[in-house]
Order: C-alpha cells, then structure tokens, then sequence
C-alpha cells in the first residue's frame, strides 16, 4: 500500500463503537442463560474484629431464595494462601472470601445470598443477623505513618527505589536555596461505568464459561483453576468488552470467587454483581504522604534531592507502586535519596489505579519544584531545562528516545506560556484571579510478552486473535489498523477476536503495555503469513512474483505486488487457491528477548508528556474552574491519532478529578468510606472540563517495541494534578500541598 494510504498512523474511529453505542456489546452481567441464580453480597459493618454468630434463618426463609454461604457452610476451596494469589498480586496473604470468621476490613463480604432474581437477594441479604465481636482498628494513615516500614519482599514488576547517590542530607543543608515540603494525595475509589460482576454459565457438561469484569481473561482463568481445583480446560473467561478497567480489574476481585463457588455448589448458573456502593470496599488508589527536599545552586542546579513517600497498605499485603523513583529520574543530581514505606491499615488492599504510583510521586515533585522555581525567580520551564536528564541516573541507562524537550518547547508555545507574569496574583480578569501553571509527566514504556493468531479465509477475510482485553482504549481499532495494513486489507476485511481465555496468550491489559505488546504479536503473525503467501504466490506458474523475497514485495489491496512494478502481482485469494488452502494460519509471539531486542539490559524506555494549565478562581467565593490545558506528549510512533487523543483527553480528566474532586472521606471511628456514592464520590462531569488541547510530539523509537510505539493509557494523568496546583499557586500565591484542591482549602487564611 501507498504511505497515504496506510491505516496505522491514520485517524480511524473505533471499529467496536457501532456495536457499543448501539447497545450491542455485551458486559459482564448481561450475559444471560435460563435457569440463572443471582447472588447479593452481605457485608461487614465492622473494620476489625470476628464474628460471633451470623443468623440466616430470615433470609432462607424469604420465598425464592435457594441458598445463603457463609464461612460455616462454605464449599471447600484450597486453603493455602498462594493458591490465591494471581499474576500481578503484591506480596502477601490474598484475601479469601468467607475463609473464616475473622473481619479484616469494613466492607469485607460475609455472606452471599443467592436467589431466583436480584431483587429477592437484595431483600434476603438486609435479613442476615450478624453479631460481632469488635477490635481495636486502625484507619488513619496520619497515625499509622509513625509504624512505616519498608516492604521487605518487593513486588514483582515494581522497581524499588534506587541506592541513594552522594549524601543528600549534607548537600541539602548547604544548598544556597532550598526548599521543603509534605504533600499528600486522598484515597481515590475505582468508579469505571461498568461496575464489577461475573457471571458463571454452567454448561451441561460440568464445564463453566464465565464472563467475569477483568482485565486479564487469563489471570481470571488461572485463578478460579487455582482455587477450585478445576482443569484449565474446564473453566472459560471471556470479556469481550470491559466498560473501563484503569486497574480495577487486574487482579481476580472477590465477586469472581463468589459467583464461582455458589455455581459449583449449586450446579447451576449464577451471577453475581456489584452495586455502585459495594465498589467502594474494592480496589482503590492508596492514600500517600509524600516528603519532598530539593537543594539547589542560586542558577536553579539541583544539587540534593530527596523523596520519602508513606502510602496506605491493608493488613495482609504489602501494596506497592513506584513512587519516589521519578525525582531521581527526571532530573540529575549528584545527592539523591529516595525511600518509599509502607504503613498498614484495616482496609482492603489499594490496587493499581491508573499510572499506578506516578501521579503521587510526581505531584509531589513537580511541586517542589514550581516552589523552587519561585524561590530562585527561575521561571518553571527554564528551571526544568536547566535540570534536563539525559540519561536515566537510577538505573544509569541512555534513553531508549526522550523528546520531552520539545515537549516544553511546543507546549509552552502553544499554551502561549511567554505571557505570564510570574508574579502571584498578578493576573485578573472581571473578578477572577487568573494562574498559569505547568509540569512534566513521565510514565514507563514497556512490552511483554504476547502472542497473537492471524487467519487468513479463501474468501480474503482475515481473523486475528489474541487473549487481552479492550477496557475501552481502542485495542480493536489498532490490531485491525496493523493487521489490514500487513496484507494491504481494507479495515471492514478484518475481524479481531479479544478477551478470551482460549485465544493466544496474553498478560493482563494494564501498565500501557498493550499497544506495543499485542500490535507487536499481531505484527509478527501477518509477517508470517505474508511469507507463506508469498512462497503459494511464487509457485503459481508463470508467477511474476517468482524469486521474489519479501522484501521485494508489496500487499495491497490488488494483491502481492512487485515493487516497482504495480502491473505484476497476485492477488491474495489466487495465491491460497493456487496452494489447494482454504485457509492459512499463523500463531506468533513478541516480546523483550524474543525478538533480538536489548532493552531490558541496555535501555530505559519512558512516555514523557509536559502540561499547561490555566485556572480561574473567583476572588471571593474561591470557586475554581480550570479552563484550559495543553498537554504535548511523546510517546513514539502513534497508531491512531484520533484514539490516542480520546486516551490522553480521558487521563487529563482524571487529573482534574484528582487535583479538585476525588476524596474518599473514612470515618475513622466507625473505620467506613462515609462518601460511597456518586452522590457524593465526587469526578468531574462535562460542567468541569474545558478546553483541552493535545499535541503529539514526533518521535522515532526502535527500541522499545518493534513497531516504534510507546503506550498512552496513563501518560495523561502524570503531572496533571501538579500544573493545577502550580496555577492555582500562580493564582492566589497560596501553595495548596494536599489533594484534593477544595474551596476551604483556597479560602484558608
């Protein structure tokens, strides 16, 4: 195909959005099979403690109900805690529903109560009698910080804080200028559109298909084989179509457990959902504190930086994300100790939450660094170019690329940056104050291993599969764009099969990995049927392709073309005719070591992204509005212009939500989520979100994948929450270090 008529690089809609604002596309609890149980989650009302007695009599009374599970009649499961765990659990104890009578956090489930229908259930369950006997507890991370710890098993996948370089200590306290500071970031609570549920269909042969909310069909798969003591074989997942995910669905969450064992018990088909409530004893982003140092030469030049993160972890794993690493990897300094702890808490373990840890630790930083910015007169994005990292000091690696440089330069244009007058309060306008803040935004860039199928049909449909998921990120879209391209197919002539635990292997879909990870396999399976095509093309007689490699060769939509040469080609479905094929197949896998790549050895390999944020406050009433971003990214070669901006577009939004709205509000003597509603949970709705502009910075990468792509799911959130709060310091000269941002907090003296 001609360069202009390539699809990837394209901007081409979504080819599931028919299907989804259509109705179409089925989710998890509305999978539907005659004869289907429907089962409602009792839950604690206590944070610490056990029970004494539980009484379910009332509820296996109410006409409808078939059976009431407690943790004195639950089916046995495996009892070792590693039977429980999953692919990207942190170290620990995996909690296990109804495992025994000990409560470990408020919320926890205690009992399901299935019935014929939803209704009956959820009337049955306010039936259940509990009789506690309460605990001590601990739900205040303010307290709890004085019994930090460091994690002593680490997390796999989660790079721990580099050794300290120099001795930043002395160096901060003979730094010309310096600056200090805690800043804290409020629990934030997975609310995706489409809550978590799962339903089981038990087929006649014993065998389960399971539509569950997940991430990782696999990860799902394994873990129910795992627990129940079931033959992979017997248990299918499936998720076609996940109604955003941003980590939530990962890790196997208890409605899984649940749905699964009362379908096992009872030999028939349940389901099991959660309500927007119960979300709300679910996964969600930890609390953290964070202690930031940066000692500094009068010219701005870091000298000492120092990061000490504490962030919220549960009573029976240790959570970890990457936090502090970022301060001794954006910018260079010569003394650098970062440390980052623990402290547990009566509470269900955090979870991964969209750019897990970068979004804490870089509102941390790129604070402190606004403060020095102001401290030395330097302005922002001079101070941060003063500073440019041009290697990876952690780890001491070269950049697989980094143009956050241009990034600065195309952002701070665009934005119109050279106007600002950098003195606080200094701007107005009809009784608003006016600020203008920015800061950079870094994320990890990385691949995995995966493995991809692609069938080519006599009939010129090609069908590509692979086991990840779609949480709403466009993975339909670019498989089809880089499948259709690799044998010259119109889109309409591809068919990609998604979120089946029978399909090719694949990791869960989080960490930004999946365009690079899954376009990359999906690459290598067309390159293979490109050859095969190729060599049936060849032995046609008289075939004008004979002798040619593939390199000599073209796929377009005429066929395999000679290059050079548009008269001499075969088309696709003569060339299966000619080899006597119905069809021909190819199952491929990419990943780090699989195909000659040194990255992990030799590289480091990041998105950068630099946002400019504009606030207007109201001079009396303190009500802020944030009126304008721009957000320049650069994330190599970008498949899809017009999904890529919808990605970037949806994790600036969330870094409004955390910069302005999100707080899970604990009452700390009952150990409960007080704001567990969207009543109350506030998230930005379309009255919060102006203008948002996003420029995609060219940038070439052969080293991070093979098909030069780096990931866009979170770039868009990291540094976001940070631009606000330096604008709103812009603004009305008052440095706000705990998110989120809310008018009694601006109107304080």
């Amino acid at each position: 195909m001609l360069k202009n008529d390539l699809h990837v690089g394209a901007p081409r809609s979504r080819v599931d959005g028919p299907a989804k604002v259509t109705g179409q596309a089925t989710y998890a609890a509305e999978f539907t099979t005659p004869d289907l149980a429907h089962g409602y989650i009792v839950e604690s009302a206590i944070p610490r403690g056990r029970i004494r007695s539980i009484d379910t009599r009332a509820a296996e009374a109410v006409p409808g109900v078939v059976r009431v599970f407690t943790h004195d009649n639950r089916p046995k499961t495996a009892w070792f805690s590693f039977s429980y765990q999953d692919m990207v659990g942190p170290p620990g104890s995996p909690f296990r529903p109804l495992y025994s009578d000990e409560i470990q956090y408020s919320g926890q489930p205690i009992a399901l109560v299935v019935a014929e229908s939803f209704d009956v259930a959820r009337h049955a369950a306010s039936l259940v009698a509990v009789d506690y006997e309460r605990a001590p507890h601990e739900t205040n991370l303010g307290r709890a910080r004085h019994d930090s710890y460091e994690p002593p098993k680490k997390r796999m996948g989660i790079a721990p804080p580099p050794k300290p370089r120099g001795d930043a200590a002395s160096a901060f306290g003979t730094a010309p200028v310096r600056v200090a500071g805690e800043y804290a970031i409020a629990s934030e609570f997975h609310n995706p559109m489409e809550p978590h549920a799962t339903t089981v269909i038990r087929g006649a042969d014993g065998k389960l298909t399971i539509h569950d909310k997940t991430q990782g069909v696999q990860n799902s798969q394994a873990y129910v084989a795992s627990v129940f003591g079931l033959s992979k074989d017997d248990v299918r997942v499936v998720a076609p179509f996940v109604g955003g995910g941003f980590g939530s669905g990962l890790r196997p969450q208890h409605q899984l457990f649940l749905a699964v064992m009362a379908s096992l018990a009872l030999e028939r088909s349940v389901r099991v959902e959660l309500t927007r409530q119960q979300m709300f004893g679910h996964v969600h982003r930890p609390e953290t504190i964070n202690l930031v140092s940066l000692g500094a030469a009068e010219d701005g030049k870091l000298h000492s930086i120092q990061h000490h993160a504490i962030a919220a972890t549960s009573q029976f794993e240790d959570h970890q994300e990457v936090v502090v690493n970022w301060s001794g990897l954006l910018y260079p300094a010569e003394n650098v100790d970062l440390r980052y702890e623990l402290a547990k808490l009566d509470i269900y373990s955090p979870g991964d939450m969209r750019a897990p840890g970068a979004p804490l630790g870089v509102f941390a930083l790129e604070s402190a660094m606004d403060e020095l910015a102001v401290a030395t007169g330097i302005d922002p994005v001079e101070l941060r170019l003063r500073n440019y990292a041009e290697r990876d000091e952690n780890d001491d690696k070269p950049f697989t690329s980094k143009e956050l440089r241009e990034c600065y330069r195309q952002g701070a244009e665009r934005f119109g940056w050279s106007r600002r007058d950098p003195r606080p309060g200094s701007m107005r306008d009809r009784g608003e104050l006016i600020g203008w803040g920015m800061a950079s935004g870094v994320w990890e860039a990385n691949m995995m291993k995966t493995s991809a199928r692609a069938t080519l049909s006599a009939d010129g449909r090609l069908a590509i599969a692979c086991a990840t998921s779609d949480i709403g990120t466009g993975t339909y879209t670019i498989l089809t764009q880089i499948a259709a391209d690799a044998l010259g197919l119109p889109m309409e002539a591809v068919e990609v099969s998604l979120g089946d635990s029978t399909l090719p292997d694949s990791p869960v879909q989080g960490g930004s990995w999946t365009a690079a990870s899954a376009g990359s396999a999906v690459s290598a399976a067309c390159l293979s049927l490109r050859k095969d095509l190729l060599r049936l093309a060849a032995k046609i007689e008289g075939s004008p392709l004979a002798g040619a490699g593939i390199g000599d060769v073209a796929f377009t939509p005429e066929g395999i073309r000679l290059l050079g040469d548009p008269e001499r080609a075969v088309p696709l479905t003569q060339a299966l005719a000619a080899g006597g094929k119905d069809r021909i197949e190819a199952t491929e896998s990419a990943g780090p070591g699989l195909i000659g790549m040194m990255l992990p050895k030799s590289y480091s390999s990041y998105t950068h992204a630099a946002v400019f944020a504009e606030v207007r406050i109201d001079e009396e009433l303190g009500v802020l509005r944030v009126t304008r971003i721009v957000n320049a990214v650069a994330a190599g070669r970008i498949l899809n212009p017009k999904t890529a901006r919808s990605q970037i577009l949806g994790g600036v939004v969330w870094g409004v939500g955390m910069a302005l709205h999100e707080e899970g509000m604990t009452d700390h003597r009952l150990g409960r989520v007080m704001n567990h509603s969207l009543a109350e949970y506030h998230v930005p709705v379309n009255a919060d979100i102006h203008d948002i502009e996003v420029i995609f910075v060219e940038e070439e990468d052969d080293k991070t994948s093979p098909i030069g792509v780096k990931g866009l799911g979170e770039i868009g959130i990291v540094g976001t929450a940070a631009a606000i709060a330096n604008a709103v310091h812009h603004a009305t000269g008052k440095r706000i270090r705990n998110l989120p941002i809310t008018i009694d907090k601006i109107l304080a003296g």
